[in-house]
């Protein structure tokens, strides 16, 4: 028996350089490129729930691109004006550049760890005046609220997106040959 389509639970590559698109050509196959989760947004009204008021903040760490893009969806949801003042903080340099998408970018306002929040923490430990909100999803590695705890920085969190299951039932047809994975 040949293997003659892969699913891939990811989404298609952006660029024809993808290592999918060689073992495609090598082996003559097909490859579905179908992610099994996807991000959604709440919405203003479940945002409203959580009695989060972002008038009381004056920086913001983010973990993730996702979580720039929901900050500021939310933020125009609500009619919140995003103060010119604000400060925010990144896990990651790649983070840091990604919200030129919506602010100017300054490095006195903006900065950024060496990719994991520890070094992160010791960046925020040099702004104790702030007020720090950590906007996330549903499912947060613990590691980041308790390294913000340990460190004394004074941080609330807000579920801004949710990781939610993909809907599948298109796929009712395909089946999984485990014998034939154990092969591979």
């Amino acid at each position: 028996m040949s293997v003659k389509t892969i699913l891939v639970s990811q989404p298609k590559p952006e660029t024809e350089k993808s290592p999918y698109f060689d073992l495609a050509d090598k082996y003559k196959l097909k490859i579905d490129f179908r992610p099994f989760i996807q991000v959604e947004g709440v919405n203003a009204r479940d945002f409203r729930e959580q009695k989060v008021d972002l008038t009381k903040f004056t920086a913001v760490i983010f973990t993730s691109k996702t979580g720039i893009d929901h900050y500021f969806r939310i933020a125009e949801e609500t009619r919140f004006k995003v103060s010119e003042a604000m400060k925010y903080f990144c896990l990651s340099e790649a983070i840091a550049f990604y919200l030129q998408k919506y602010v100017v970018y300054r490095k006195r306002k903006i900065f950024y760890g060496k990719s994991n929040i520890a070094e992160l923490a010791e960046i925020l430990k040099k702004h104790k005046g702030e007020n720090f909100l950590l906007p996330c999803s549903d499912i947060l590695k613990q590691d980041i609220p308790n390294t913000l705890l340990a460190a004394n920085i004074p941080f609330t969190k807000v579920m801004l997106y949710r990781t939610v299951a993909a809907d599948l039932s298109d796929l009712s047809d395909v089946k999984l040959l485990r014998s034939l994975l154990r092969q591979v």
